[in-house]
Order: C-alpha cells, then structure tokens, then sequence
C-alpha cells in the first residue's frame, strides 16, 4: 500500500463528521469517493466474521476491501469501451476494444489500486455509451457522477462535443452537468493550492507519451480502416482532455496522467476497430495487392504480438512493491522493528506522517515530537505541527532517541521553517546512528552523543 493508498484507508475510516470537516479544508475533490469507501468498508465489517479484515490496522487480507471498487470499476469499464465499439463497429471491433483496453498498463495499474481513477474512467465510458444512445437524462447523471468522483472528468466534454455538439439534448446535458459542478469546481479551486501545490509542469515524459499515443491514432485511424462514426469518438476522447491539460500546465501546473485515465478509452477503440478490420487499408486492385493481402492482414496483429511481449513484463511489474513510489506498510514494519520503549519519531517533511497513520498500533507506540494537533483533530490529512521553537525544544529535552522517517537520497529538501528547525536540531544535539533505504523512504536511528550502540 503506498501513500495515496494510505490516504484513502486513514481518511474513509473516519466518521462522518469528520469527514465533512476535512472535505471544507483540503481533498473536497475526492470527497464523493472517500465516501464511498466510508459505506464499503461499514458493510463490510458488519459481515459475521469480516471486521477484523477491514479494521483500522490493513493488512495483507484487508488491502482487498480497499480496491475493490477499482477492480469492478475497470471491469464495468472494459465492458463500456467494448459496447461503444460494437455499436460504432461492429461485435468483433467491440470485443477486441475491451480486451485492448483491460491490458493497457496504466489501466491494470489504477485497477489494483485504493483511489477513484477506475471509477471515473468508468463514468466517462458508459456517459460516451449513453450519449450515442441518446440517453440524455441517463448521460448527465452518468457523467456528474463521474465528475462528483473527480472534477477533471468534466473534460470529457470537450470530446463529447465534437461527437454530439449539434444536437440540443447534447448542449442541455453538458449544461447541467456544468450547472451541477459548480459547487464542487469552487470548493476545489479554494483549495487547489495546498491540493495541486507540489505538482510542476509536464516533464518530456509527459509530452513524450502524449506524442507516442497521438501517433498512435494517427496511424490506427489512417487509411479508413476505421469506421468514421467510430474515429469521431476516439479521437477526441483520446487526445483532448489530457492535451488540454498539458496546455493549461504550462501556465498552471495541473497535468498527471491518473487524472484524465479515461482517455485510454479512445486509443482502444481506435485499436479494437483497427484489428477488427486489419485488411481494409492500403488493400487494392491488381495482382500485387491481391499477394499482400494476406501480409496486410497478419501486420497488425504481428504488432500486437510485438506489443504484448513487454506488456507482460510490465504487467508482471505491476503487480509488485516495486511499481509504487513507496510502501507504508514496509515502512511501518521496519520502525516496529527498530523502535525502543520511549523512542519519539519525526517526519522530514511533515506529509511523511503518512507512512504509519495506517498502522496505529506502530504510531501510537512513538511520541511524535512535532506534531500539535492530529489529523482528525485538526480536519487535515496529516495533522499539524507546532511552531518551530517548540520543535526545537521537544528535541532538545525529549525522548534519547529519535527515529526520523525521510525521503529517498537526492529528493529536494523542504525549505519551510520547522523542517529546517528539525534538520539543525538533529545535527547539533544528536548522533547518526543508522540509516536504512526502506522502499521510497529512508529510516533514520538518531541518539544522544554517546548512546548509539
């Protein structure tokens, strides 16, 4: 479990009251989805012998609780990707538009994770669904939802306008969707700073995989291979929301992948219509094109093969710690095997805390010498701390050891005030006793001169 994971476990396992009074502060856009998970894991400790599975301490039987609703919501969505093909062309382009999209990497990654992507994207591929089907009640519930799960789904319109833009239940659907949103757009915006403040601008990576899946659709949908009912779905579902906001990231930071998941919905349309129909481009007349032909059918699927191969690895890769930037519950493990009757703990940076506030029997062991308030206390997500003179002095008179919980070697050091108090205290009043690379972290044995064994 890593650390956005770890959010949403310590976050949906408080009560509601609580949850109302984070939700006015910091992380109002995932709100819909921490509630969620709030009911599901009720439910599921109401079950006779299931409590402890679900309990406030995860645990390898627990974890499959948490993602649950992210493995149904890419089935559902799989199976939304494969009707909007067999609609647009046909059974077999339908059938191999599901699978194409299933074993898309990113989409096996945010299935077998404890955050709302896979809902989202879900939301947006049965919304597309509907609105070819000209369900325009069903569509906007459809989509608000999605966009209630997590406000960057609203982009999907801008795809769906390309589509749909002429036809007035369209333009009345997408207006009370936007009417609907506008509660959660502001509390968002109020708090997009402290939400999005740590994100840059897209790196080359970014601009690399947008280029790569651009390409991509060029060369699926060239030729007219592609049902052209079909091209105007995928297309713009595929390129637009995350080429609008890479856009708007070059003035404001706001672009990650996760967040516009759903677009890989319209790459595999393009690629289960493609494969569906591998004879159709460049067949022609005359003795040569009637020799290749058969070429021209085994090409794209010789491709696919080609593409499988490190799809397998990657897959595999997935499905290990390794894939994770980091892993609480590995780090929780390695402070209960280090920690002392009486040791403190502190977190460089702060949001750190993260790492054992899913394993309170580790954390309650420690006294966390900066910490003021808790983060149910306080209705944050990692609490807050106090100001840096009484940090300094916790550590000056506090616990003879302490165990400090970092980032990995060469992250950028935080240049707030309290972090820097921590950083000098340690220095100048302890020892470096040991330090331990644990999977994105590194735990930190500090003690008095003198009392490292």
């Amino acid at each position: 479990m890593w650390r956005d994971e770890s959010v949403t476990w310590q976050v949906a396992h408080r009560p509601l009251g609580g949850l109302a009074e984070l939700f006015g502060q910091v992380d109002a856009v995932h709100g819909l989805y921490y509630l969620l998970v709030h009911g599901l894991f009720l439910a599921v400790d109401a079950l006779p012998g299931t409590g402890a599975a679900a309990g406030p301490d995860p645990s390898a039987a627990g974890l499959w609780v948490l993602r649950l609703p992210s493995v149904a919501a890419t089935a559902l969505a799989a199976a939304g990707v494969a009707a909007v093909g067999r609609r647009l062309a046909g059974e077999r382009a339908g059938l191999l538009a599901g699978l194409v999209y299933a074993v898309l990497p990113p989409v096996q990654m945010y299935a077998q994770e404890g955050r709302s992507y896979a809902l989202v994207a879900a939301a947006v591929v049965w919304a597309t669904y509907l609105m070819l089907c000209e369900r325009w009640t069903a569509y906007a519930a459809v989509l608000l939802l999605g966009c209630w799960l997590h406000e960057f789904a609203v982009l999907a319109l801008l795809a769906h306008a390309v589509t749909a833009r002429r036809s007035p239940g369209w333009r009345r659907s997408a207006g009370a969707v936007l009417v609907l949103l506008l509660p959660l757009a502001w509390l968002g915006a109020r708090q997009v700073g402290q939400q999005l403040g740590w994100l840059g601008r897209p790196s080359w990576r970014d601009w690399a995989a947008y280029g790569v899946v651009a390409a991509a659709m060029w060369l699926l949908t060239r030729g007219g291979a592609v049902p052209r009912e079909l091209v105007r779905v995928a297309v713009p579902l595929a390129l637009l929301p995350p080429g609008l906001l890479i856009a708007v990231s070059l003035v404001h930071p706001l672009y990650v992948d996760r967040y516009v998941l759903y677009a890989l919905a319209g790459l595999a349309l393009a690629a289960g219509a493609r494969l569906a129909r591998p004879g159709v481009a460049g067949a022609g007349a005359g003795a040569v094109a009637v020799a290749a032909r058969g070429w021209r059918r085994a090409v794209p699927w010789l491709a696919v093969a080609a593409v499988l191969v490190p799809f397998g690895g990657w897959s595999v890769w997935l499905r290990t710690p390794e894939s994770r930037k980091d892993d609480v519950l590995a780090v929780a493990a390695a402070v209960r095997e280090r920690a002392r009757p009486g040791d403190a703990v502190l977190f460089l940076p702060a949001r750190r805390r993260e790492w054992l506030l899913s394993s309170p029997a580790v954390y309650g062991g420690l006294r966390d010498l900066a910490l003021d308030r808790s983060p149910a206390d306080s209705a944050s997500l990692w609490g807050t701390e106090l100001p840096s003179a009484e940090i300094r002095a916790r550590l000056v008179d506090g616990a003879p050891r302490v165990i400090g919980l970092m980032d990995p070697a060469g992250q950028p050091l935080d240049r707030y005030p309290r972090e820097a108090v921590k950083r000098q205290t340690l220095v100048s009043h302890f020892e470096l006793c040991s330090v331990d690379e644990v999977r994105g972290a590194r735990i930190a044995v500090w003690a008095r001169p003198g009392g490292c064994p």
